[in-house]
Protein backbone atom coordinates (compact mmCIF):
# COMPACT_ATOMS: atom_id res chain seq x y z
CA UNK A 1 0.00 0.00 0.00
CA UNK A 2 1.40 3.57 -0.97
CA UNK A 3 2.24 5.54 2.31
CA UNK A 4 0.30 8.99 2.16
CA UNK A 5 1.64 12.61 3.36
CA UNK A 6 0.45 14.66 6.08
CA UNK A 7 -1.47 16.96 3.53
CA UNK A 8 -3.77 13.98 1.94
CA UNK A 9 -4.28 12.63 5.15
CA UNK A 10 -5.88 16.10 6.45
CA UNK A 11 -7.94 16.25 3.14
CA UNK A 12 -8.59 12.81 3.34
CA UNK A 13 -10.39 12.04 6.73
CA UNK A 14 -13.37 14.27 5.93
CA UNK A 15 -13.93 12.65 2.72
CA UNK A 16 -16.67 9.81 2.66
CA UNK A 17 -16.18 7.14 0.43
CA UNK A 18 -19.71 5.58 0.58
CA UNK A 19 -21.20 9.09 -0.85
CA UNK A 20 -21.38 9.59 -5.12
CA UNK A 21 -21.27 13.07 -5.55
CA UNK A 22 -23.08 15.12 -8.83
CA UNK A 23 -20.29 15.66 -11.18
CA UNK A 24 -20.26 18.93 -10.74
CA UNK A 25 -19.94 18.60 -6.95
CA UNK A 26 -17.30 16.08 -7.07
CA UNK A 27 -15.38 18.17 -9.43
CA UNK A 28 -15.31 21.38 -6.85
CA UNK A 29 -14.58 18.72 -3.76
CA UNK A 30 -11.26 17.96 -6.15
CA UNK A 31 -10.00 21.18 -6.76
CA UNK A 32 -10.67 22.43 -3.19
CA UNK A 33 -8.48 19.38 -2.10
CA UNK A 34 -5.81 19.64 -4.58
CA UNK A 35 -2.94 21.13 -2.27
CA UNK A 36 0.42 20.79 -4.36
CA UNK A 37 2.24 23.60 -5.77
CA UNK A 38 2.34 22.18 -8.97
CA UNK A 39 -0.36 22.52 -11.55
CA UNK A 40 -2.23 18.99 -10.54
CA UNK A 41 -3.65 16.79 -12.97
CA UNK A 42 -7.33 15.65 -12.72
CA UNK A 43 -8.07 11.94 -13.48
CA UNK A 44 -11.15 9.92 -13.85
CA UNK A 45 -11.27 6.57 -13.12
CA UNK A 46 -14.61 4.53 -14.21
CA UNK A 47 -15.31 0.77 -13.50
CA UNK A 48 -17.48 -0.76 -15.91
CA UNK A 49 -19.31 -3.76 -16.09
CA UNK A 50 -17.04 -5.96 -18.65
CA UNK A 51 -14.93 -8.86 -18.21
CA UNK A 52 -11.48 -7.75 -20.83
CA UNK A 53 -10.39 -11.41 -20.20
CA UNK A 54 -13.13 -11.70 -23.53
CA UNK A 55 -12.18 -10.04 -26.71
CA UNK A 56 -15.63 -9.12 -27.71
CA UNK A 57 -15.67 -6.89 -23.87
CA UNK A 58 -12.61 -5.12 -24.52
CA UNK A 59 -12.68 -1.40 -24.57
CA UNK A 60 -10.07 0.41 -26.21
CA UNK A 61 -10.55 3.58 -28.29
CA UNK A 62 -9.81 7.45 -27.73
CA UNK A 63 -11.40 10.69 -27.43
CA UNK A 64 -10.92 14.52 -28.34
CA UNK A 65 -11.51 16.20 -25.21
CA UNK A 66 -12.96 19.61 -26.00
CA UNK A 67 -10.26 21.74 -23.79
CA UNK A 68 -7.67 19.18 -24.12
CA UNK A 69 -5.50 17.58 -21.52
CA UNK A 70 -3.17 20.33 -20.43
CA UNK A 71 -0.14 18.62 -21.44
CA UNK A 72 1.89 19.13 -23.95
CA UNK A 73 2.25 15.93 -25.95
CA UNK A 74 5.66 15.37 -28.55
CA UNK A 75 4.40 13.42 -31.56
CA UNK A 76 6.40 11.82 -33.74
CA UNK A 77 5.32 10.99 -37.35
CA UNK A 78 6.51 8.03 -39.40
CA UNK A 79 6.05 9.29 -43.33
CA UNK A 80 7.84 9.73 -46.70
CA UNK A 81 7.61 12.22 -49.35
CA UNK A 82 4.41 14.72 -48.97
CA UNK A 83 2.75 12.96 -46.14
CA UNK A 84 6.07 14.25 -44.58
CA UNK A 85 5.67 17.89 -45.36
CA UNK A 86 1.97 17.20 -44.46
CA UNK A 87 2.79 16.22 -40.55
CA UNK A 88 5.64 19.32 -40.20
CA UNK A 89 2.58 21.70 -41.16
CA UNK A 90 0.35 20.16 -38.87
CA UNK A 91 2.78 20.25 -36.31
CA UNK A 92 4.29 17.04 -35.72
CA UNK A 93 7.40 17.15 -33.10
CA UNK A 94 9.49 14.61 -35.34
CA UNK A 95 8.96 13.34 -38.67
CA UNK A 96 10.91 11.02 -40.94
CA UNK A 97 11.37 6.98 -41.61
CA UNK A 98 14.53 5.64 -41.61
CA UNK A 99 16.13 7.62 -39.33
CA UNK A 100 14.01 7.74 -37.04
CA UNK A 101 14.33 4.02 -36.73
CA UNK A 102 17.92 3.61 -36.67
CA UNK A 103 17.83 6.43 -33.71
CA UNK A 104 15.32 4.84 -31.72
CA UNK A 105 17.36 1.54 -31.80
CA UNK A 106 19.94 3.76 -30.47
CA UNK A 107 17.89 4.49 -27.44
CA UNK A 108 16.79 7.81 -28.20
CA UNK A 109 12.67 8.06 -27.00
CA UNK A 110 12.46 12.04 -26.70
CA UNK A 111 8.44 11.48 -27.49
CA UNK A 112 5.02 10.82 -26.20
CA UNK A 113 2.95 9.39 -29.78
CA UNK A 114 3.58 8.04 -32.76
CA UNK A 115 1.66 7.96 -36.00
CA UNK A 116 2.36 6.28 -39.13
CA UNK A 117 0.84 6.10 -42.52
CA UNK A 118 0.46 2.64 -43.54
CA UNK A 119 2.93 1.88 -45.74
CA UNK A 120 5.14 2.51 -43.05
CA UNK A 121 4.34 0.08 -40.69
CA UNK A 122 6.93 -2.73 -42.61
CA UNK A 123 9.41 -0.50 -41.36
CA UNK A 124 8.25 0.69 -38.37
CA UNK A 125 7.59 -3.12 -37.53
CA UNK A 126 11.46 -2.98 -36.72
CA UNK A 127 11.37 -1.38 -33.68
CA UNK A 128 7.90 -3.16 -32.52
CA UNK A 129 9.82 -4.37 -29.52
CA UNK A 130 10.91 -1.28 -28.55
CA UNK A 131 7.56 0.76 -29.04
CA UNK A 132 5.08 -1.79 -28.13
CA UNK A 133 6.00 -2.54 -24.53
CA UNK A 134 6.00 1.86 -23.79
CA UNK A 135 2.28 2.07 -25.64
CA UNK A 136 4.19 3.98 -28.05
CA UNK A 137 3.34 1.68 -31.58
CA UNK A 138 0.95 3.09 -33.84
CA UNK A 139 -2.31 1.39 -33.92
CA UNK A 140 -5.29 1.27 -36.29
CA UNK A 141 -7.61 0.72 -34.09
CA UNK A 142 -6.34 4.08 -31.94
CA UNK A 143 -6.15 6.13 -35.96
CA UNK A 144 -2.35 6.68 -35.57
CA UNK A 145 -1.79 4.07 -38.81
CA UNK A 146 -3.40 6.73 -41.02
CA UNK A 147 -2.99 8.32 -44.36
CA UNK A 148 -4.70 11.14 -42.61
CA UNK A 149 -1.86 12.71 -41.23
CA UNK A 150 -2.81 16.02 -40.36
CA UNK A 151 -5.83 15.80 -38.82
CA UNK A 152 -4.84 12.89 -36.57
CA UNK A 153 -1.66 15.22 -35.18
CA UNK A 154 -3.35 17.89 -34.56
CA UNK A 155 -6.65 15.91 -32.77
CA UNK A 156 -3.55 14.77 -30.94
CA UNK A 157 -1.86 18.30 -30.12
CA UNK A 158 -5.10 18.96 -28.98
CA UNK A 159 -5.67 16.57 -26.47
CA UNK A 160 -6.40 13.61 -28.08
CA UNK A 161 -6.55 10.63 -25.19
CA UNK A 162 -5.85 6.77 -25.43
CA UNK A 163 -7.43 4.55 -23.45
CA UNK A 164 -8.19 0.91 -22.55
CA UNK A 165 -9.75 -1.16 -19.92
CA UNK A 166 -7.74 -2.83 -17.49
CA UNK A 167 -7.66 -6.65 -15.93
CA UNK A 168 -9.98 -4.88 -13.45
CA UNK A 169 -12.73 -3.67 -16.00
CA UNK A 170 -11.47 -0.06 -15.02
CA UNK A 171 -10.68 2.80 -17.15
CA UNK A 172 -8.09 5.85 -16.23
CA UNK A 173 -7.79 8.94 -18.00
CA UNK A 174 -6.47 12.61 -17.58
CA UNK A 175 -8.83 14.67 -18.25
CA UNK A 176 -7.15 18.31 -17.26
CA UNK A 177 -5.46 20.69 -14.98
CA UNK A 178 -6.57 21.76 -11.52
CA UNK A 179 -5.98 25.30 -13.56
CA UNK A 180 -8.64 24.38 -15.83
CA UNK A 181 -11.59 24.93 -13.55
CA UNK A 182 -15.21 23.37 -13.19
CA UNK A 183 -16.73 24.03 -16.02
CA UNK A 184 -13.59 22.97 -18.26
CA UNK A 185 -12.92 19.73 -16.47
CA UNK A 186 -16.85 18.75 -16.45
CA UNK A 187 -17.00 19.34 -20.06
CA UNK A 188 -14.09 16.99 -20.73
CA UNK A 189 -15.35 14.21 -18.16
CA UNK A 190 -18.71 14.19 -19.76
CA UNK A 191 -16.97 13.89 -23.12
CA UNK A 192 -14.78 10.95 -21.85
CA UNK A 193 -17.73 9.10 -20.22
CA UNK A 194 -20.13 10.00 -23.43
CA UNK A 195 -17.52 8.03 -25.27
CA UNK A 196 -17.33 5.24 -23.31
CA UNK A 197 -21.01 4.87 -23.53
CA UNK A 198 -20.85 4.73 -27.16
CA UNK A 199 -18.69 1.72 -26.72
CA UNK A 200 -20.67 -0.72 -24.92
CA UNK A 201 -19.95 -4.02 -25.40
CA UNK A 202 -23.28 -5.47 -26.82
CA UNK A 203 -22.29 -8.66 -24.48
CA UNK A 204 -22.27 -6.31 -21.46
CA UNK A 205 -25.04 -7.33 -19.22
CA UNK A 206 -26.13 -5.58 -16.63
CA UNK A 207 -24.93 -2.35 -15.24
CA UNK A 208 -22.34 -0.96 -17.38
CA UNK A 209 -21.36 2.21 -15.21
CA UNK A 210 -20.28 0.43 -12.59
CA UNK A 211 -18.90 3.56 -10.53
CA UNK A 212 -17.20 6.89 -10.84
CA UNK A 213 -14.16 8.72 -9.43
CA UNK A 214 -12.18 11.42 -9.76
CA UNK A 215 -9.20 12.65 -8.33
CA UNK A 216 -6.11 15.20 -8.50
CA UNK A 217 -2.71 14.24 -8.65
CA UNK A 218 -2.16 14.85 -4.67
CA UNK A 219 -5.89 14.47 -3.96
CA UNK A 220 -8.40 11.87 -2.71
CA UNK A 221 -10.81 10.10 -5.00
CA UNK A 222 -14.16 11.52 -5.02
CA UNK A 223 -17.13 9.00 -6.23
CA UNK A 224 -19.63 10.42 -8.81
CA UNK A 225 -22.89 9.33 -9.09
CA UNK A 226 -23.57 8.18 -12.37
CA UNK A 227 -27.15 8.39 -12.91
CA UNK A 228 -26.54 12.41 -12.49
CA UNK A 229 -23.92 11.95 -15.30
CA UNK A 230 -25.90 10.23 -17.48
CA UNK A 231 -28.92 12.47 -17.25
CA UNK A 232 -25.98 15.28 -17.98
CA UNK A 233 -24.90 13.67 -20.82
CA UNK A 234 -28.15 13.37 -22.28
CA UNK A 235 -29.21 16.87 -22.05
Amino acid sequence: MPKHGKNYKNKAKDVDKSVAHPIDEAIKKVLISSYAKFDESVDIAVKLGVDPRHADQMVRSSVVLPHGTGKTTRVLVFAKGPKEAEAQEAGADYVGSDELVEKIKGGWLDFDKTVATPDMMGTVGKIGRILGPRNLMPNAKLGTVTFDIARVVKDIKGGKVDFRVDKAGIVHAGIGKVSFGEEKISENALAFVEKLIQLKPSTSKGVYLRSISLSSTMSPGFKVDTLDIRTRINQ
